[in-house]
């Protein structure tokens, strides 16, 4: 019998042992599960790459690779859907039969292959007339895309100087002659769009018949004819040199053509219009007191793809060799990279990747291997030379960190649905054991990054900025797979350095290169200097310095000097301001023989300006809040005054003009609109069987879901800092007007927001913090690159930004309409506040007739599609304007199913009137909002309150103004 202390002992040894047992167990099954996780997320993982073209090519990496030549015409199409192909027979310069493809819809061709194997495809295609973008198709083999790059070809436009002779204004300063297309006929191969691959995709057909469809994304275009082959490899230098001495080749003797850069003739974007440079006394032509357009290219000629055509003349048949004065002062320990061809051909393998090394001085250098340069045989009469961006050799270093940026995010996400965003840093999380792959996963892409800054190095001769980001995340990760218990207390560092590679992709992949002349010359004739002595130099900078006292470098000169004269401020960049005034003078000013003094001014001052009595005519880009605020002191004219109002009016949408409104007068016309959409991650959302909601009851379904794996849905926050006036929430608004309610009442007298529906939005939209804990500050664009947040509300600029800015998630994001409340008939109300700027006319405009106009033409269709376009043009997919144009919007060059999308949600748009003391709304709304999520206030008691505080605002706002 044992005694009670015995008794005591045994049990808590029993006890003991069950624990350990138990807990051993759990460890194990959950290692197991955890295994068992893991290999499923790897599986999930490896299908975001699965359709990649590396995976396309090692499936048929032993195919063979016939030399069969099959030609489809274009206007022998079997089927079309969604779209009504048209036969025309004159196109351009020739005649024949071809087929235009409108810019949505599927059109099909039938095609036997006579041999399995890989072929290379081309097209050759005119481009008519559309939105002065590039052509982007989708291919389907057989009802299906082969792999993911196929999913998006891109066929450029051919940009022209549209005068040949460029212009000066009255100042004597060259202005940069405009960009318009030239149509004209092309043949391009099927090639990847990001220039990650360097030689055009090769597409794996069976022998016997094949559907072959084109699926337009954006833009019309004319085919002629898809060819189906080989295409063919140019030989090596050393090759071709002694195919040169077979034929008897000679070198010329005494011969040097100099073609200057800005001579251009084709460029394949509207970026690319000749540039100024000062900086050296040796750039052609040059000025002390003038702007001279003497350069081409420069940071505006970076992205691969891009293209630069010039064309030039020998006056007798034999060898030559080529020079260019360049300066590629942009990327630093990674060089820039060229395709040359000639009369459309690479004359040999050494001219698909010709490099121009990091100087910040201009450069002259004969193309050559580095003891001799290359000659290339060149018959009589006139040639055409391009040079094509491309990233060369570091094409395969930038996939390689492409694809580890996606591996690094994807096991990010996985630890983060084990620790959350903000772990416990003194809980042992066991990632290790529950996360098998992880220290793997590590160490294998520690290894990848080390390899790519190794063979960085080897490239380019030297350590950079660019090798120190990848040894840094390489280090990190090797760190990382060797101490794994300290991962969790080191994810923000993981975050930001993953997030440092995407903008090492980004910089990386950017080319540029600024060419001053090309020279074609015999052998024998040394190059021109591309600098110029000290001396010389000195001479130069002096000079300049001296004339810098009285000529204004920055100043935007005139086309003529007419006596009527509209003076307009505008707040934005030199850029914009430069092609405004361009458009101005071309079409505005010739039309109306009304001169526009247009001035780079801080839209800060205009409230100084305007008091002292210094304003302009006409102010641009002016916020929201101004031009009814303004309105009702007198300060800006009443443009309802004009008789042509209404029609004017029909060029916007009704919730547009809203904000601009007062009692019966309208006091601005809109520049920008911009509106919320849905914007969302489509792999994750296919990994955690998500559908993209369609009201705010999916949403409340979808939030679980995503806070078990650590994600958030986010909501737009109103701006608190930077601000002149802080605007009602766009997240309380869109539940507001969903649900019937309205901002104020009785004409702008008094606040609504004290009403019941107004309660309800409230309390729904606080709910969202308070229960769901939505996040109050976050970064959406890092954290939906991360996957964090895979789902949110933004401003539908995000879209550009985006396009730009992530290229590792390319195709993997999308954007639709924003979720909506369901209504008593069944459908969904997906109302949303919009913001934006317009144009007003201040009260002491001397001309108001000619401010009229000027506004009337600065909001038309034509202008802002022009504006539009030469501004993407000039900055790229980023700077994509957002017009307030109904029809303009249409014109500028959105992807059809992304305007379509934006259609749809510009249709629930509602504009916010502004009311006197209407400022009060938004500080106060945001107050109660604050006092709701942070001390817990009832959510009713909080915005009675503050409702009461608005409502004395406006009260004593509208006394002021003699409006009670």
């Amino acid at each position: 019998m044992l005694s009670k202390g015995s008794r005591n002992l045994v049990a808590l040894v029993l006890l003991c042992a069950f624990v350990f047992t138990s807990v051993s167990w759990t460890n194990i099954v959950q290692g197991e599960k955890g295994a068992e996780n893991s290999d499923r997320d790897k599986l999930r993982v490896d299908s975001a790459q699965e359709d990649s073209y590396d995976r396309y090519l090692q499936q048929y990496q032993n195919a063979n690779k016939p030399e069969e030549k099959i030609v489809v015409k274009g206007s022998a199409f079997t089927h079309a859907a969604r779209m009504q192909p048209k036969i025309v027979s004159d196109v351009g310069d020739e005649q024949g039969s071809f087929v235009y493809t409108e810019d949505t819809g599927t059109i099909e061709w039938e095609v036997e292959i006579p041999k399995d194997g890989l072929y290379n495809m081309s097209l050759r295609f005119f481009t008519p007339e559309g939105k002065a973008s590039a052509i982007e198709r989708q291919l389907l083999i057989d009802g299906e895309t082969p792999f993911a790059g196929a999913g998006s070809l891109l066929f450029p436009r051919t940009w022209v100087n549209e005068n040949e002779k460029i212009e000066q204004d009255n100042r004597g300063n060259d202005i940069r002659p405009r960009q318009v297309e030239a149509a004209r006929w092309q043949e391009a191969p099927f090639k990847d769009s990001d220039g990650y691959y360097e030689e055009p995709y090769s597409f794996y057909f069976t022998a016997g018949h094949h559907r072959i469809s084109l699926v337009s994304l954006r833009e019309p275009a004319i085919i002629d004819t898809i060819e189906i082959s080989q295409i063919n490899q140019p030989p090596t230098y050393e090759e071709l040199l002694r195919e040169y001495r077979e034929k008897g080749y000679k070198e010329v003797g005494g011969e040097m053509i100099k073609v200057q850069g800005e001579a251009a003739v084709y460029k394949s974007s509207p970026t690319l219009y000749p540039i100024t440079d000062r900086s050296s006394p040796t750039t052609e032509p040059q000025s002390i007191t003038e702007v001279k357009i003497n350069s081409i290219g420069g940071l505006n000629w970076r992205m691969p793809g891009e293209s630069i055509t010039w064309h030039f003349e020998v006056p007798q048949d034999g060898l030559y060799k080529i020079g260019l004065k360049s300066r590629q002062e942009y990327l630093r320990g990674v060089y820039s990279t060229r395709t040359l061809s000639i009369d459309g051909q690479i004359p040999f393998q050494e001219m698909k990747n010709v490099p121009f090394y990091y100087s910040s001085d201009w450069k002259m250098d004969a193309l050559g291997d580095g003891n001799e340069p290359y000659l290339y045989y060149l018959s009589k009469g006139k040639h055409e030379l391009k040079l094509e961006v491309s990233l060369g050799p570091l094409a395969t270093s930038i996939r390689q960190v492409q694809s580890s940026i996606l591996d690094i995010n994807a096991m990010y996400r996985k630890i983060l649905m084990i620790t959350s965003a903000v772990p416990d840093p003194f809980r042992d999380y066991n990632l290790e054991g529950r996360l098998p792959d992880m220290v793997g996963v590590f160490k294998e892409q520690s290894e990848i990054l080390y390899g790519v800054s190794d063979r960085l190095v080897e490239l380019t001769g030297e350590n950079s900025d660019q090798i120190a980001i990848l040894d840094k995340v390489a280090y990190q990760l090797k760190d990382l797979a060797d101490r794994p218990e300290t991962v969790q207390k080191r994810m923000d560092s993981l975050k930001i350095n993953v997030g440092s590679l995407g903008a090492w992709i980004q910089k990386v992949r950017e080319q540029p290169l600024e060419i001053d002349y090309l020279v074609v010359a015999s052998p024998e004739k040394k190059m021109p200097k591309a600098n110029a002595s000290f001396f010389t130099k000195a001479k130069f900078e002096m000079k300049s310095l001296y004339h810098s006292f009285f000529e204004d470098y920055n100043s935007i000169g005139n086309m003529n000097e007419e006596q009527r004269t509209v003076t307009v401020w505008i707040g934005t960049g030199r850029d914009q301001a430069q092609v405004m005034k361009a458009l101005a003078d071309e079409s505005f000013t010739k039309e109306t023989g009304i001169n526009v003094d247009l001035k780079l001014v801080s839209g800060n001052v205009l409230l100084q300006a305007t008091l002292a009595g210094q304003g302009p005519d006409v102010a641009m880009q002016i916020a929201n809040d101004i031009p009814v605020n303004y309105g009702m002191r007198n300060a800006i004219v009443d443009l309802s005054q004009f008789s042509d109002i209404e029609d004017v009016t029909k060029r916007f949408r009704d919730s547009a003009i809203v904000p601009y409104r007062f009692n019966d007068a309208v006091y601005a016309l809109p520049e920008q609109q911009v509106f919320e959409m849905l914007f969302y991650r489509k792999d994750i959302l296919k990994q955690l069987d998500i559908e993209v909601p369609e009201t705010w009851e999916d949403v409340y379904k979808i939030i679980p879901v995503l806070q078990k794996n650590h994600m958030q849905f986010t909501l737009p926050i109103a701006q608190t800092t930077g601000v002149s006036g802080m605007e009602p929430s766009k997240a309380f608004a869109m539940l507001l007007y969903q649900m019937g309610g309205e901002f104020y009442k009785d004409g702008g007298a008094a606040s609504h927001l004290d009403s019941e529906i107004a309660m309800q939005a409230f309390d729904k939209w606080t709910d969202f913090y308070t229960n769901y804990k939505f996040p109050l500050q976050f970064d959406f664009p890092s954290r939906f690159r991360t996957g964090e947040i895979p789902m949110g509300i933004a401003d539908y600029t995000l879209y550009n930004t985006l396009s730009v800015s992530a290229p590792e998630i390319r195709g993997l994001w999308d954007f639709a309409p924003i979720p909506g409340t369901k209504q008593e008939d069944g459908t969904i109300s997906r109302e949303v506040a919009s913001g934006g700027t317009a144009v007003v006319m201040l009260k002491q405009a001397k001309d108001k007739d000619a401010a009229w106009e000027f506004m009337k033409w600065w909001t038309s269709k034509e202008t802002q599609v022009r504006f539009g376009r030469e501004m993407e043009g000039l900055m790229g997919a980023a700077a994509r304007y957002p017009t307030a144009n109904i029809e303009a919007l249409k014109e500028l060059p959105w992807p059809v199913k992304d305007y379509l999308n934006l259609e749809k949600q510009w249709e629930w748009v509602r504009g916010v009137p502004e009311v006197a003391g209407g400022y009060y709304t938004g500080r106060n709304l945001d107050n109660a909002f604050r006092e709701v999520v942070n001390n817990g206030t009832n959510t009713r008691d909080a915005l009675y309150d503050y409702v009461q505080e608005i409502n004395r605002e406006i009260t004593t706002k509208r006394n002021e103004m003699n409006q009670n």
